[in-house]
């Protein structure tokens, strides 16, 4: 139970923390409307990180006899899957650092906490790489045993939570924070910061 919570409070963070367009549109929101739009938005980007993780640990569990017989190599597959997202999100990360962009616009037509929520919702589970991340998690954790059903429901509600948790301290901490957030430096800061966690997460799989 207590390495199902780590575990899902790792991936939610490594999921969550690194600044790219999806934040700039939820800090934009909340400077351009309220609070409570910004939190909805938020929390509809949560809930997306929330579904992929229930959606992966359903896919594990379900896998869990078919993974058994190749545990090890599977294991070594999740990790290296990881290790290359981790990488991947690095490098990226320093090239966007070396070759700024411009500025990313909050969306439009969502400035109410409803159209907020359902629209940062759909915008995250878009995002392809979100879903391969978590289930790399959930197989190779599969291939080292895997949870228990509480330890399932403890991984999805932890990994959730982490996610709510930065997703509304990015809504809330105001201009100071975004701005620090969406700077060069703070979004190269924030990529490597989860580059290292999802590290970690792989890690613990070998252990």
């Amino acid at each position: 139970m207590g390495d199902a919570l780590l575990a899902g409070l790792l991936a939610g963070y490594g999921v969550a923390v690194p600044v790219g367009a999806i934040a700039i549109v939820v800090i934009g929101l909340t400077a351009r409307t309220s609070l409570r739009v910004g939190a909805a938005a938020a929390l509809g980007v949560a809930a997306a990180d929330g579904l992929y993780a229930a959606l992966a640990v359903l896919g594990g569990a379900a896998l869990a006899g078919l993974v058994r017989p190749v545990a090890t190599p599977l294991r070594w597959s999740a990790v290296v899957i990881l290790l290359f997202l981790a990488g991947q999100l690095a490098v990226g990360a320093l090239r966007r650092h070396r070759r700024p962009a411009g500025p990313a616009r909050a969306a439009r037509g969502l400035a109410t906490p409803g159209r907020a929520f359902a629209g940062l919702l759909a915008l995250t589970l878009l995002n392809p790489m979100t879903i391969v991340y978590f289930v790399a998690l959930v197989i190779g954790r599969q291939a080292s045993g895997g949870w228990p059903p509480a330890g399932q429901v403890a991984f999805v509600a932890a990994a959730f939570a982490a996610s709510a948790s930065w997703q509304l301290l990015v809504a809330g901490g105001g201009s100071l924070l975004g701005r620090l957030l969406t700077s060069d430096r703070g979004r190269l800061v924030t990529a490597l910061l989860a580059s290292a966690l999802i590290v970690l997460l792989a890690l613990r799989m070998l252990w």
